[in-house]
């Protein structure tokens, strides 16, 4: 169940047009493709990754995300905008039986377009931790999560 890189963070904003010019103009990442989460996000890259993903925050949440990741914080300013960190991993069976173990609680998601099935917990300070791993560990061993992104409304 080991983890193996930072893979992203997302940060809630007011103003979503606003604060993706400024990634792009400023440090020079570009907008790229993004899941269908039925929510609105924007994803930006450095070179061929994602490092940066982008959803509107405080009272402009939608129901989806709401539905898909919760949320913690109403902020749009200041550090409480910063709404997870997210890990690649693998050895999925692993890890949930470790949770389960340590009392720790956490929600199943699943990206089925991209290919990723997500765990997310909040680490003792409140920050929500995202960990991702491949579709096909969760399909070969008959897990299955509590919300698809697919299935959400439109």
């Amino acid at each position: 169940m080991p983890l193996s890189h930072l893979e992203h963070f997302l940060i809630q904003t007011a103003d979503l047009e606003k604060t993706r010019d400024w990634y792009v103009r400023i440090l020079g990442m570009r907008e790229g493709w993004h899941p269908d989460f039925k929510f609105p996000v924007v994803w930006l890259y450095l070179g061929d990754k994602d490092v940066l993903h982008l959803t509107p925050g405080g009272k402009n949440t939608s129901a989806n995300r709401k539905q898909y990741l919760g949320q913690q914080s109403d902020d749009v300013y200041g550090s409480g905008v910063l709404d997870h960190v997210a890990f690649r991993s693998s050895g999925l069976p692993e890890m949930l039986a470790h949770l389960k173990r340590e009392g720790v609680e956490f929600t199943q998601r699943m990206v089925s377009d991209q290919g990723l099935y997500q765990l997310f917990l909040l680490d003792p300070n409140g920050v929500k931790i995202e960990l991702n791993f491949a579709n096909r560990e969760a399909i070969e061993h008959g897990i299955v999560p509590e919300i698809k992104a697919s299935e959400l409304a439109s």
